[in-house]
């Protein structure tokens, strides 16, 4: 990342997906609106890893060109900036379960960058930041129409 990109950069979020070992169905599915986010320009990938923790705990990690079948993730590749450090990918490890595989998704809000640089540039600072989960908007929606 040059130092231009880092001037006018977004908003940085990561999350974690687990795959349950008899749920998991990959198709690409994922891959593709991975590869849609980028190319029109909404997010830019920073980090990808997939974490697999066996039954006795222990953690394998695998960078995406680690993956001989990466598909449609090789777009995102080249934009890897490689920023969770080996604590990072462990501490977020913990959060597994035994068996399972994990994605761990880490993105620059490519289309709030403009507006966090301009608060910047006014002397702006973050002081608090957050995600609403769906669970508790579909919650609010339906106790609203119920309420109706």
């Amino acid at each position: 990342m040059t130092s231009t990109d880092t001037e006018e950069l977004g908003p940085v979020d990561y999350l974690v997906v687990e795959f349950p070992p008899a749920t998991s169905h990959f198709t690409g599915e994922m891959a593709a609106e991975l590869d849609k986010l980028v190319t029109s320009g909404t997010i830019r990938v920073l980090d990808l890893v997939i974490l697999t923790k066996g039954s006795d705990g222990e953690l394998d990690v695998l960078e995406v060109d680690d993956l001989e079948d990466a598909g449609e993730l090789r777009a995102a590749e080249a934009k890897l900036a490689g920023l969770l450090a080996e604590e990072d990918v462990v501490n977020l490890a913990a959060a597994m379960e035994p068996g399972t595989t994990a994605g761990v998704l880490v993105w620059e809000n490519v289309w709030a960058g403009p507006f966090a640089s301009a608060a910047r540039r006014s002397g702006g600072q973050l002081i608090a930041n957050g995600r609403i989960p769906i669970q508790a908007i579909l919650a609010s929606i339906e106790a609203d129409e119920e309420g109706e």
